[in-house]
């Protein structure tokens, strides 16, 4: 199958708002969903819906996941192990190993993501990375700093500056116990956590 080029941001691009939601939902206690293992970028949407960047090296990279609700099942789109690259597979084959339904398969090559055409959706867009914008994830910084350290909406809370967001996010994964404490506070919150948790991606 032919190979189709995909209008999306080199890694390095996004490794700041990665970096700076990382921060962010471990200074909260919610460490597992966005996170820094290795040379792998996991995101969690909350609801089981996940993406995982590889960095593979050399600029290389390659980006799995799968959207419970709107990605195809794996009866419904073809065996993506064989149309795929050589140095795609790898990633690919320990994706399908521990999750079983893989529909999320691009590969960046130093230049531009590329994904399989195999003529449906899927399920890319419904994962929502908000990595992928500064004002998405501005949004969702902004929305999370809400919420009190048992889950529950507050709009007594104080309301973090723009600013603060973006200098969290301009770090670029060299984040500060400080500038996470410009954005979650510290009442209830932890950021020294949280911007080890960040720093991890210095490192991926």
């Amino acid at each position: 199958m032919e190979l189709v080029a995909l209008d999306l941001p080199e890694p390095t691009r996004l490794r700041g708002r990665w970096a700076a939601w990382a921060a962010v939902h471990a200074a909260m206690g919610r460490s597992d969903e966005c996170r820094a293992d290795g040379s792998v970028w996991h995101y969690d949407d909350g609801g089981g819906n996940w993406v995982d960047l590889h960095r593979l090296g050399g600029g290389r990279a390659v980006l799995v996941g799968n959207d419970h609700e709107c990605s195809p099942e794996p009866d419904e789109f073809p065996d993506l192990v064989p149309e795929v690259p050589d140095w795609w597979r790898p990633p690919l084959r320990d994706a399908v190993r521990e999750n079983e339904n893989v529909a999320i398969v691009y590969g960046f090559d130093g230049t531009v993501w590329r994904r399989v055409d195999y003529g449906m959706d899927d399920g890319f867009s419904a994962v929502n990375l908000l990595a992928l914008t500064r004002e998405r994830t501005r949004r969702r910084i902004l929305d999370a700093c809400g919420y009190d350290s048992s889950g529950c909406h507050d709009p007594t809370l104080p309301r973090p500056s723009d600013e603060s967001i973006d200098a969290l996010i301009a770090a670029d994964g060299d984040i500060t116990e400080e500038l996470v404490a410009a954005v979650v506070g510290t009442e209830g919150r932890a950021p020294a956590v949280g911007a080890a948790h960040a720093r991890r991606f210095l490192t991926a």
